[in-house]
């Protein structure tokens, strides 16, 4: 049997590399990916080459190591599947169970025990492989903390889109969510926005309490501040990259009293981090993604050996195109 890793080359270039099936060390887990997610966001900047040369990969996952960015690479950190074998010292319980693993996509791959987290059962592997979106939103939404007020979420990619789903369980005055295209407007309304319009639609909105950029565009930061009222806030959940784009704090914003907040999945705010370890907070998100429909969020589900027409899927052509999921076999949508 081969084993099948995506891996980029160099700018828009990714293939699918063929390897023996490792086996697993002590203290290790092997594990059969069934689906993993791709992020179209954080991913793709890898992907183009416009990530960040001064920092590490992604010094929180060891799966991804302390590697500085640089072709080739191999990204990603959202697979599920079952263990196949363990390792010396591990338990034979293990075997047959449903996991997620924050590693890049691969139909197998070993990782230490420690690192591999049991997933639900009863939820498809490709819902499984979505968990890293879904506890993102929850917890931009705790930095956020609204409450009775007027929220706008700018973006609507899966990040975006799960973020309104999120938010509408809030008790808020309103919910607005801000895309240009028509299809991703019609899902926030059925997730429960009391909104959606383009942004060139805005000025139609009062100025809002708190502010949600998600869009991973630089400009819409600018777009983002125009529609925050005094003293509101505005949580970025985007990862720019390279990306830069002028931002006008000359203005308005010098008065307006806005707070910026970046939002970053691998650390939550001080205040709550005490009490919300890792286990806790993927409780949470596992109990959300049980709830959720996420039939339309998910777009395409392409195999694993179709990789390289998956990330051109996603980078020309984002208005067909939400949550890509690479799938590995016949099982990957199967709910035990």
């Amino acid at each position: 049997m081969i084993a099948r890793s995506v891996e980029f080359t160099g700018p828009f270039c990714a293939v699918v590399i063929e390897e023996a099936i490792p086996a697993p060390a002590p203290g290790q887990l092997l594990v059969e990916t069934q689906a993993s997610a791709i992020s179209a966001g954080t991913e793709l900047l890898f992907y183009r080459g416009l990530a960040p040369t001064d920092l590490p990969v992604d010094a929180a996952l060891s799966s991804l190591g302390q590697a500085m960015p640089g072709f080739p690479i191999r990204y990603g950190y959202a697979c599920a599947g079952r263990v196949t074998a363990v390792g010396a010292g591990v338990e034979d319980s293990w075997i047959g169970q449903r996991v997620f693993a924050f590693h890049p996509h691969a139909s197998h791959f070993c990782s230490d025990v420690g690192s591999i987290l049991k997933a639900p059962a009863t939820l498809p592997a490709e819902y499984c492989a979505c968990c890293p979106t879904w506890r993102l939103r929850s917890i931009s939404s705790w930095m956020g903390a609204p409450c009775c007020e007027h929220v706008t979420v700018i973006g609507l990619g899966v990040v975006g889109l799960l973020t309104v789903a999120t938010l509408a369980r809030f008790p808020l005055a309103s919910l607005t969510a801000v895309d240009p295209l028509p299809q991703r407007q019609a899902l926030a309304l059925q997730l429960g926005a009391h909104a959606a319009l383009a942004p060139d639609k805005l000025a139609e909105v009062h100025p809002g309490d708190l502010t949600f950029e998600v869009s991973g565009n630089p400009v819409a930061l600018d777009t983002a501040i125009t529609c925050t009222g005094y003293a509101g806030r505005i949580v970025i959940g985007s990862w720019y990259g390279d990306k830069q784009a002028p931002v006008a704090l000359g203005g308005r914003f010098h008065r307006s009293r806005i707070r910026l907040q970046s939002s970053q999945v691998s650390t939550i705010d001080p205040q709550h981090a005490g009490r919300w370890d890792k286990e806790r907070r993927f409780a949470v998100a596992w109990s959300l993604l049980s709830t959720l429909d996420a039939t339309a969020l998910i777009t395409h589900r392409i195999p694993v050996e179709d990789a390289a027409y998956a990330y051109r899927l996603l980078d020309q052509a984002p208005d067909h195109a939400i949550q890509v999921i690479l799938t590995y076999g016949s099982t990957a949508g199967s709910v035990d």
